[in-house]
């Protein structure tokens, strides 16, 4: 992962905990299913944050190599998992996990790929993958589209957000995963939701890289506008985001 994104979440850590999404029951299960993971399963979870996606893995039973380079987001995973059996927190990247070669049967990166460098972490995840060990790539992808709401919130981080369409996830499509693979991969996606009050709805949306930091002249202009939309779109004190949680599921050499 280059450098700077190794550091842009450390002033966004509590928002991230507190009001990032978790993952649907569909992906575990799918994991299970299609690539081995459960008891006994060593698993490395590359950009792992603040063990979102590292939950996902421990409740299937697998041991899990947290790998995070930023040390805010590592400690608060270290505060969120630190007791659980099988939880090991590991100072690494994508490019250089610190991993021994040929120690994990399955490679995860959860709501981080697009920070790779893709050749170098393709290269890495070879090396600490065992023989027929898979790469799971899967993220929230939040919909734009489908409620007034949704279409407002889209408008205000095309207006606000400070490198936003840079970092979309949606930038990444077949060509992407395809040369990342450099082979056959499966692709699935499973809704996801979550619903917030206001406070929520704007930690939510300070949770984000992409949106002004604290001392950014456009930081409270935003902020009113959230309270904008909110006001014109909330059902009974309410709004609900919708996410497509995209999975990505295949081998490298």
């Amino acid at each position: 992962m280059a450098s700077d994104s190794t550091r842009r979440f450390s002033d966004r850590v509590a928002d991230y905990v507190r009001y990032r999404p978790g993952y649907p029951a569909e992906l575990g299960a799918t994991l299970r299913r299609e690539a081995g993971l459960g008891p006994g399963s060593e698993a490395a979870d590359v950009g792992s944050g603040t063990g979102i996606s590292a939950e996902l893995l421990l409740a299937a039973g697998a041991t899990v190599h947290a790998v995070e380079p930023n040390p805010d987001m590592r400690r608060a995973a270290e505060e969120r998992l630190g007791d659980r059996p099988g939880f090991h927190s590991v100072d690494g990247t994508a490019e250089a996990t610190t991993l021994p070669e040929a120690s994990v049967e399955l490679v995860t990166a959860g709501q981080a790929f697009h920070w790779f460098d893709h050749d170098a972490a393709r290269s890495e995840f070879a090396r600490i993958l065992r023989p027929a060990g898979r790469v799971a790539l899967f993220w929230n992808a939040r919909r734009t589209q489908g409620t007034p709401f949704l279409r407002a919130y889209e408008e205000l981080l095309q207006r606000f957000g400070t490198d936003y369409r840079q970092v979309d996830h949606t930038q990444l499509g077949h060509d992407v995963f395809s040369a990342f693979f450099a082979g056959p991969y499966r692709s699935w996606t499973f809704p996801n939701h979550q619903v917030f009050d206001f406070d929520g709805l704007r930690g939510r949306l300070l949770s984000s890289s992409y949106t002004p930091a604290a001392d950014h002249p456009d930081r409270e202009p935003m902020l009113r506008e959230l309270r904008r939309i909110f006001e014109r779109h909330q059902d009974d004190g309410r709004v609900r985001f919708d996410y497509d949680t995209e999975l990505h599921l295949g081998r490298v050499t």
